[in-house]
């Protein structure tokens, strides 16, 4: 993966408002108007989303077998000191048959049915951001957002996170979820000092002061260059240079209202902490999660040199992948919010052109990058519903997020 620096913010959104339509993708327009009436899209931008949601769900009716639509809303500050703005994404995915020819399917006209529909290529222009991947035999994802006209230019920028939360088959809220921000380095380190640890033995090789001798600790340990596919402990680990990344997949204990509490929790605490490192993090997430089911959590840390900082606690799946592997992300046994073994950080090192994949037990974790083939050059929520396809059961709650640094 090549350096993460930019310079401006990592571009980041949350998501609310999940709405899920399997079998009436027709019922989705009404409540696409509602969601822009209700964030100030404004009478034009919304009428112009319900036709776009209007033309996507007409194609899966005609098209597609086992379909689904997805609306969901989308806030972000586009620029430091800037009002939040919101706005709708609308995702689509279909088992099949697939595209043959994406490009001609996005022409003007283009028709298989011969309806007068506007087309894809209106969707695509009626969008401030549209993307779509359709293979033959697998089927299409398809992604449009839609922002007030009044947004600054910074609001299309393309999220270097992305995710996707499902619930289980006849409930309405979803346990799991997922979150991100960016760390600059501006939070309270003091708030957060090294876990201590036994005494390093014997004294310092370097014949210089011992560090453990007089302090009672050990040493913070600092980013030594692990190889690509490898991995090495970490004690006391400490936020490299640059603005880092902290990304979170959570899985709330069983399914419904009292998962999806557990889960609300973990993200609000995620999103209010100051902790800097996955394992700081953790222990604020643990401590909010007290008195709720508790939830499987993973953290992680993604940094611009490459470097990758993890803490995981339960079963989330956890891997570094791009289009040659995959490297799998050690998590530990427990509950977050009830039993923690003592918390251990995991250093990688992110592969070239890589992405970090989380998601929870509602997806099988028997896939690998040629499952992924094809999704890796999409936006993140694509890559997320892709593999919320290929790999999700409709017998849990299942969610996934992808993360990646600006390209």
């Amino acid at each position: 993966m090549g350096p993460m620096m930019t310079a401006r913010p990592l571009p980041l959104a949350d998501c609310e408002d999940v709405v899920w339509f399997r079998d009436g993708p027709g019922a989705a327009r009404g409540t696409a108007a509602t969601l822009g009436r209700r964030i100030g899209l404004g009478d034009q931008r919304t009428a112009e989303l319900v036709l776009a949601v209007a033309e996507l769900a007409a194609n899966l009716t005609k098209h597609a077998t086992d379909s689904s639509i997805l609306l969901r809303v989308l806030r972000r500050r586009p620029e430091p000191g800037a009002d939040v703005v919101a706005g709708v994404e609308v995702i689509t995915v279909d088992g099949g048959p697939g595209m043959a020819d994406v490009t001609a399917a996005l022409r003007d006209g283009m028709s298989t049915t011969g309806t007068l529909g506007i087309g894809l290529g209106a969707v695509q222009r009626l969008a401030d951001t549209f993307d779509i991947h359709s293979q033959p035999g697998t089927g299409t994802i398809q992604l449009a957002r839609f922002w007030p006209r009044s947004a600054p230019p910074a609001s299309t920028i393309e999220p270097a996170v992305g995710g996707i939360t499902r619930p289980i088959s006849g409930e309405q809220v979803c346990g799991d979820a997922w979150a991100a921000r960016a760390d600059s380095g501006s939070g309270d380190r003091a708030a957060h000092p090294p876990r201590t640890s036994p005494a390093d033995p014997g004294p310092s090789a370097t014949g210089g002061p011992d560090w453990s001798a007089l302090t009672g600790t050990r040493k913070p340990r600092t980013y030594t260059g692990v190889r690509p596919g490898a991995s090495a402990p970490v004690d006391a680990a400490v936020p490299g240079p640059g603005e880092g990344l902290l990304v979170m997949s959570c899985d709330g204990l069983g399914h419904g209202p009292l998962a999806a509490l557990a889960a609300q929790a973990a993200v609000n605490a995620f999103r209010t902490g100051t902790g800097r490192t996955p394992e700081q993090v953790m222990e604020e997430v643990h401590r909010a999660l007290r008195g709720t089911r508790g939830a499987a959590v993973a953290i992680a840390r993604l940094e611009p040199d490459g470097r990758v900082l993890f803490c995981g606690v339960g079963n989330i799946t956890a891997a570094l992948v791009n289009s040659t592997g995959r490297v799998n992300l050690l998590s530990h046994p427990g509950i977050a919010g009830h039993k923690m073994h003592r918390l251990r950080t995991q250093e990688y090192r992110m592969p070239a052109q890589g992405n970090l994949v989380m998601h929870s037990d509602g997806l099988s974790d028997r896939w690998g990058a040629a499952d992924l083939a094809g999704l890796l050059d999409h936006p993140p929520a694509v890559i997320a519903t892709g593999l919320l396809r290929e790999a999700g059961t409709r017998r849990d709650d299942a969610s996934a997020v992808i993360a990646r640094a600006p390209r």
